[in-house]
């Protein structure tokens, strides 16, 4: 069980903060931070640059924090929050990645969520620390927190779909 939840961690983990880092900079394919900013401009989302360094930080440092397995709930409240943005900018498009849905987000969640549940195992840095196993109102408080604060963030940072300037133009003409 233990190696399982350590390929799981490493895995989910390091992806995710992969995908941060794409975010922010132009390592591993990103298109830096002017992208993610555009990113998250043409997604709707007030804010721009600062909305992008934030969630490609929270994807970054979650990422990391899942891999180690050190402060697992912590870990699962920036994770799920960040993804649960991800998946509601990706749920009209359907469940499908191919098709830019949301599949990829909700695969991240349910990982977090099993990790809360489980705990990150032994081989982890929260059990050589000796603060796991967390009390299962910490792991329940992170799985419901997440999603929360990432519908909260939606709510608050998203003003609807961004019209494209030429339409815009043709509006003023």
């Amino acid at each position: 069980m233990n190696a399982g939840l350590l390929v799981l961690r490493l895995v989910a983990g390091l992806l995710l903060a992969a995908h941060g880092v794409q975010k922010v900079s132009h390592r591993l394919g990103g298109h830096g931070l002017a992208g993610g900013t555009e990113e998250f401009r043409a997604d709707g989302f007030r804010g721009g640059r600062l909305t992008a360094v934030v969630a490609g930080a929270s994807q970054i440092g979650a990422g990391l924090l899942l891999a180690a397995g050190l402060l697992t709930p912590l870990a699962v409240v920036a994770a799920a929050g960040v993804m649960t943005v991800a998946g509601t900018v990706k749920w009209p498009k359907g469940l499908w990645v191919q098709n830019d849905g949301y599949e990829y987000p909700m695969v991240l969640v349910a990982v977090s969520a099993a990790l809360a549940l489980t705990g990150p195992g032994r081989w982890s840095l929260d059990h050589v620390l000796g603060i796991t196993p967390w009390p299962m109102w910490v792991d329940l408080a992170a799985l419901v927190i997440g999603p929360a604060s990432g519908l909260l963030t939606r709510l608050v940072l998203h003003r609807g779909p961004v019209a494209s300037e030429s339409s815009e133009r043709k509006d003023h003409a």
